[in-house]
Formats: structure tokens, C-alpha cells, sequence
């Protein structure tokens, strides 16, 4: 599948409350996957102003490339699969482009010439079924920073949100404002 729409929740924990969650969801021993986020972006943040964010993602050694776009019901995600030799070639400048993010940059009006690689973001992830959602706990690293992240994957928004909600409220985590992982990288910059 080459495009598909995202609906998750976030919320930024502390290391405490990422720590209770972990117990909750006994997964203190269970063990995380590491997955690094390569981003992107024009040097005049074409994306950002069209709400978009590109990366390339190397998870279990195989590397995708994907845009994020708004979407009403959630978040529009375009793929496209790399090879490791691909993904190092937009590592180090050579941007070449793939067709299925190629055509939705194309409708944006943004050149993949004037793409620049900014830097790269580490997340050590967790993730467990939950009442037909996926929580998902999150430890990051990017720039000198850490940061611990609850997100919760839903296939209806309703149910997402309340289900997000719930846990919010019976683990007494404050509900926060929090912004994408690649925003969060970028304002370290």
C-alpha cells in the first residue's frame, strides 16, 4: 500500500509517567525497537507551510520513505520503499526522486531539488494492543534532547479518542499540547 491515513492521538509524558505506563502495560521487559528518523525539508520550509513533513525511516533494515500530509480524518501517509544504497544517496544529498512521493510533492509545488537532509531523530518504541487501539511509548533522542512520547493508533477517531482519553484520565497524566516528532526535532535545531 502505497498511501494510507494515520489517526493517533499524542501526548508527551515525563520519564515518571512514561515509566508507570510501561508498567501498566507490563513491558518493562519487553524489549523496544529501534527505528531512526531521517528528515527533510527546503531550506524556506515548503513543507512546514503546507502543514508536510518528509522522512525516511530505517526500521528493521529495511528504510521507507514517506510524506505526511493533512488529512481530515487524520494524517495522509505517502510511501515509498528504499534501498539502503537509496537511503544513504538522500543521506549524503543525492535526492533522487520515487514516484509515489514524487507525485504528491509534485500537486504541493515543491522541487525535490531544493530538498535538504536536516538531521536525524532515534526512537526507541514499545507497542501493545489495547482495547482495538495500538499504545505505543516512545523514547526519543535528536539533537542533545530526550524526550518520551504516548501515542495511541486508532482505525476510527471516535473510538481512538475516547479510548486516548480514558487512559489519560485513569493513569492521571495531564493531557498536553504536543507537537509531531519532526517539528520537536526542527525547534532543537
Amino acid at each position: 500500500m502505497t498511501q494510507e491515513i494515520e489517526i493517533e492521538f499524542k501526548n508527551m509524558l515525563t520519564k515518571l509517567e512514561y515509566q508507570r505506563l510501561q508498567q501498566f502495560f507490563n513491558l518493562d521487559n519487553h524489549p523496544a525497537t529501534i527505528q531512526t528518523n531521517h528528515y527533510f525539508e527546503t531550506k524556506d520550509f515548503q513543507l512546514k507551510a503546507n502543514g508536510a513533513a518528509l522522512r525516511i525511516r530505517k526500521k528493521n533494515d529495511l528504510w521507507q520513505l514517506t510524506l505526511k500530509q493533512p488529512h481530515t480524518d487524520g494524517l495522509l501517509e505517502t510511501h515509498d520503499t528504499l534501498t539502503a544504497e537509496e537511503a544513504h544517496s538522500w543521506i549524503n544529498g543525492d535526492i533522487i526522486p520515487k514516484p509515489h512521493v514524487a507525485k504528491q510533492l509534485n500537486q504541493l509545488g515543491i522541487d525535490f531539488a531544493k530538498l535538504h537532509y536536516g538531521g536525524r531523530l532515534q526512537t526507541h518504541r514499545q507497542e501493545v494492543p489495547y482495547q482495538d487501539t495500538i499504545v505505543v511509548l516512545d523514547y526519543n533522542t535528536y539533537n542533545n534532547h530526550v524526550d518520551y512520547e504516548l501515542e495511541l493508533e486508532a482505525k476510527n477517531f471516535q473510538h481512538g479518542q475516547k479510548v486516548f482519553n480514558q487512559l489519560l484520565i485513569e493513569q492521571q497524566i495531564p493531557k498536553r499540547e504536543t507537537d509531531n516528532k519532526i517539528k520537536r526535532f526542527y525547534t532543537t535545531l
